[in-house]
């Protein structure tokens, strides 16, 4: 009977979760960034602005959810996430949360987000007015990640490029590695594990687990940081590294199992 009950609590908790989610992303669109734009006329100072609310905001919300019971937490390495200055993050991506969870732990946080987003009506205002950064266009992407990170901002990136389907085996893509290699930028990688796996790409949001599930991030010991290499070899260092990558996160979540 309890398990029921507790099962049946999570359902339309997660709903509660995602409709604050949702109505907050309206709201900010609608009241908080207009105000933003009538108080600072530097469009820099906008963005800094409203991704400083962006991360509070996922902070209350990642608070939310661990309050009403949908998940529990195990954020490790707390200080030295809050303390990322020019960093490429990259980060596997087995659940819907992960980019909340990494943003409300990372103050200066950016993303590269995927382009459909932008029409999404609950999230079209916020990614326009914290300047995260389209996926859209490949050389265009590659400017705007450099002017970012030299900013000091932490750029999030999924080499995955889109969540993990339980059971199969990782395939990352090189577009993460090509920002690093072409930015020069020192990376810091980031392990997340949700067990039982949850808000995975083939499950919609009311198919909750069983039991709660545990949401648990750390960083990865051994840190990757690219060496600039020569234009015509670019390329091949980064097929080589994206596959070092898939190896290494690999065998790290058979580790975190």
């Amino acid at each position: 009977m309890w398990l029921k009950f507790n099962y049946l609590w999570r359902v339309i908790a997660t709903g509660f979760c995602f409709s604050i989610f949702g109505l907050g992303g309206v709201f900010f669109t609608l009241v908080v960034f207009p105000l933003q734009r009538l108080i600072y006329r530097d469009n820099e100072v906008r963005k800094v602005k409203a991704r400083r609310l962006v991360h509070y905001s996922f902070k209350f919300f990642v608070k939310t959810i661990s309050a009403v019971g949908v998940f529990s937490f195990n954020l490790q390495d707390q200080e030295k996430f809050k303390n990322l200055n020019g960093q490429l993050v990259l980060a596997n991506h087995p659940s819907l949360i992960d980019v909340v969870v990494l943003i409300s732990m990372i103050p200066r946080a950016d993303c590269v987000v995927k382009a459909h987003l932008f029409k999404n009506p609950f999230m079209r205002g916020v990614i326009t007015n914290t300047g995260y950064i389209s996926n859209q266009d490949p050389d265009g992407l590659l400017e705007d990640c450099k002017k970012s990170l030299e900013r000091g901002n932490n750029l999030i990136v999924f080499p995955e490029g889109t969540r993990s389907v339980p059971g199969q085996k990782l395939a990352f893509k090189r577009g993460a590695a090509n920002i690093a290699l072409r930015c020069n930028t020192p990376v810091t990688l980031a392990l997340i594990s949700m067990n039982p796996s949850s808000l995975t790409k083939a499950e919609p949001w009311y198919k909750v687990a069983p039991i709660k599930a545990n949401f648990e991030m750390k960083l990865v010991s051994n840190q990757a940081n690219f060496v600039a290499g020569r234009s015509d070899k670019l390329a091949i260092m980064a097929r080589e590294y994206t596959q070092n990558l898939e190896s290494l996160y690999t065998q790290e979540m058979k580790i975190n199992e």
